[in-house]
Parts: structure tokens; sequence; C-alpha cells
């Protein structure tokens, strides 16, 4: 029997890895994106059958197979440079810039002031011609993304930057920081669900492999905290839970769709110290991770953010956002449409939400925020992940592989067929779970 379960899991799994380092190392960069498309697609589908499999591999044989998977899956996304973003360079700066006692919020990358923390690593001599590289003002080439404005990252962030600054200063360290990160996520799930196989939707998904390692994104970290949150507010620890959803939120903002979740049921209940202990502790840690940027650098820790959202799409006069809204509404009406939808099921939530599964919530909340939104930036939907994989719910999926496509193709039309079908995925998902809930 055991034979007849685990073996063909493992050999799916190994057939997802192989796949998934050909993805990396042959498929392809953000300047040619045509040929991850056909690799993406194959390691979706060997990520399916292997979940698919590892639902009948017996429960005591689990654990080991996730983990030992997603230590796979994690460590092929150092096979090869970032292929499909530029951000790991801003990371690696802003650590550099820490270790030399300076505000990463104080300069630019092109400030003259930091000159002499440059090397050919960040700041490559050349044609600078590459996908990945662009001319400063001074017309100096560098990987940097952004070089002329400060940095957009809050303080946990830059804590972690800081961190992995030792381990090498280059790219390779945080793409490595990003796989640790990752297989810690999948060990985190594992403990809050009792070593269920949900944790290998996180662990083995293709998405971890090129968002949280190749590109080294560090919201990785972000999902990390969060799912340590939740599992400590399920637990009714919620001093440690707000704390960590403070730390949270303090990596990169978006965790705090979190918290409707960790509040679930707070309308349909009188409050306690403990309901109000876990905002106020929240609050606290994401004050106390800021406090000494503050004092360092003033108004300055807003760094690029006011830009970056004008930038992006979420202004009243430049939107690129909230594609499905605006197949119905006037592209004025788009912004406070959803706002009106997401705080409806927040509320929600909030009245109905399950406190003994706070992650339900939160996946609820964060999830339909992003099919609102619509963001082109499929690592954003790493929370979705894990969140999908404390829950179960495999269909919510669907919305980062949405912001995938979106990020390839590029275009109003791809954003809405992109995200219109994630909908229609979750739609379906739900509605089947309800269905077999009533009939079995």
């Amino acid at each position: 029997m055991l034979t007849r379960t685990v073996l063909p899991c493992a050999a799916a799994l190994a057939a997802l890895v192989t796949s998934l380092a050909l993805t990396v190392t042959t498929g392809g960069t953000l300047a040619d994106p045509g040929r991850l498309y056909g690799w993406y697609l194959a390691d979706a589908a060997l990520f399916a059958l292997a979940i698919a499999l590892l639902r009948r591999v017996p429960a005591r044989q689990v654990t080991a197979l996730v983990l030992a998977g997603s230590a796979a899956v994690a460590a092929v996304g150092l096979l090869a440079p970032p292929r499909t973003s530029d951000d790991a360079y801003r990371y690696v700066w802003d650590g550099r810039v820490q270790a030399a006692g300076i505000s990463p919020y104080a300069h630019a990358p092109d400030d003259p002031a930091l000159a002499r923390l440059r090397d050919p690593g960040l700041f490559p001599a050349g044609p600078c011609t590459g996908w990945d590289e662009r001319r400063t003002a001074a017309g100096d080439c560098t990987h940097i993304n952004r070089p002329a404005v400060h940095t957009i990252y809050p303080p946990v962030a830059e804590a972690w930057f800081l961190a992995l600054h030792p381990f090498g200063g280059g790219v390779r360290g945080v793409q490595a920081g990003g796989a640790l990160l990752a297989v810690a996520t999948t060990g985190a799930l594992l403990l809050v669900r009792r070593r269920n196989w949900q944790a290998a939707l996180w662990g083995w998904c293709p998405g971890v492999t090129v968002w949280s390692v190749n590109d080294a994104h560090v919201d990785t970290l972000g999902a990390l905290l969060m799912v340590a949150s939740l599992g400590c507010v399920a637990a009714r620890r919620s001093l440690a839970g707000g704390a960590l959803l403070g730390a949270a939120v303090a990596t990169k903002l978006l965790p705090g769709l979190a918290l409707p979740g960790a509040l679930s049921g707070l309308l349909a209940r009188r409050p306690t110290r403990r309901d109000l202990l876990l905002p106020a502790a929240a609050l606290g840690a994401f004050a106390l991770a800021y406090l000494p940027y503050v004092l360092a650098s003033g108004a300055g820790v807003l760094g690029y953010l006011p830009g970056y959202l004008r930038e992006e799409g979420y202004d009243q006069g430049h939107i690129e956002r909230f594609g499905l809204l605006r197949l119905a509404l006037p592209d004025s009406l788009a912004p406070y449409a959803a706002a009106a939808l997401l705080l409806g099921v927040v509320l929600y939530v909030l009245r109905r939400g399950d406190p003994r599964r706070p992650w339900g919530g939160a996946l609820l909340v964060t999830g339909t925020a992003l099919l609102l939104v619509a963001p082109a930036y499929p690592w954003y939907g790493l929370l979705v992940v894990a969140l999908a994989a404390l829950d179960g719910r495999w269909e919510w999926l669907a919305v980062p592989a949405a912001g995938q496509v979106l990020y390839l193709a590029g275009g109003e039309p791809a954003q809405q067929a992109a995200y219109g079908a994630a909908l229609a995925v979750v739609l379906g998902g739900t509605a089947w779970r309800h269905l077999r809930r009533r009939h079995f």
C-alpha cells in the first residue's frame, strides 16, 4: 500500500522539481516572456497532479514528504540569477547602505553621496542593454530599479535586508534567504494545521520557486509572519498574534488585510480584553518597528510609497487597476465600488467569521482585495497562497495565477480575462464545496 501511494506522489514531485529547474534555467526572462508560458503551464499541471496524489498518501508519511518537496522546490530557484524581477537588487543595496551606518530612507541609489558603496554587481560596466539594467541620471548603468527614488520598503523588510548583508552582500545571498523563508513557511503551516497535506499548497507551489526564491521577493517574509500570527490567534495567544501581525504589516503592508480574519466574529459577540489586545499589539509592534527609522529619517520613512501608488494607477487620474469593476462601471466609480465591496466582505468576516479558523476570514478579505484591485505583480499573491494552504481552499490559487498572466502579457484585456477566469474558479470551487457538503 505504501508503495502504491508514496511512490507515484514522489515521482510526480520529482517531475515537478525537474520542470521547475528547467523553467528557471532555460525558460526565458522578462525580456523574452514567450518562452515562459509553456513552462509555467507544465509546472502548474505537475503541481496539480502531485497535490492530487499526495492526498492518497497515509497521514504518517505526509509531513516528511511535504517538507522534502518544499526544500527541493525552493532549492531549484537558486539555479539562476533573478529571471523575471529585479527587486532583489534593491534589497542588496538597502542592506549595504544600512551596513555602512546610513538610513536606507536618506538617499536614492544614484545619489553621489553613496558612490563609494557601488560595485560591479549592482552597477555593472558595459553596454547596459540587459532587461534588468538601466541608466541613472548621471549615465551610470545599474541593476537597481528606480535608482532616482528612495526605497519603498517598510522597516522589518529593511531589517531583513540588513540581516542578509553579511552572507555575500549580493543577490545570491538574498535568494538563499528567500529559500529559507519559503521552507520555514512550510514548516509553520505544518505546525499550525497539525501536519496536514494542505501545507503542500504552499511548499510545492511553482510560484514559491519563482517569486519567493528566484526573484526573492520579501513578501515571503510577510507571509511567514502572517501564518505564525494566525496560528497564535487560533491558539488564543492574542499578544503574540498581534505582535507578529504588526511585524508582518511592517514588512510589506499587505498582510494588514489579514486583521479582519484575526478578529473573526468580533461583531457577533461582546468584545473581550483579548479582542482589544490583538489590534493594540499589532499597532504597537508596527510603531516600534518604525521608531528607529523615524528618528533617523523623519517623514522620509515614507520613501517612494506615494509616488509608487500614483505610478501603479491607484489615483483618480491614471487608473490601471480595478479591471473587473471597470467592465461595468465608469473609471471614476471603480475605486469607490471596490472600497464598498471590500468593506462589505470585512463586515461579513467580523460578524460571521469563525474565530477558531481566522485564516478563513483572512483569505476571503485578502483574496477579494486582489480580485478587486487586479494587480500585475503575482508575488502579491504569496499571501493568498499561504492562506489557501491554511484553509485548504485550492481554488484561491487562481488569483496569484491571474497576476502572473497579467505580469507577462500586460494590458487591460489580459487583466480582465485573467482575473475574470480567477473569479470564475473561486466561485466554482466555492459552489462545489457547498454542494459536496450538502450531499455528502
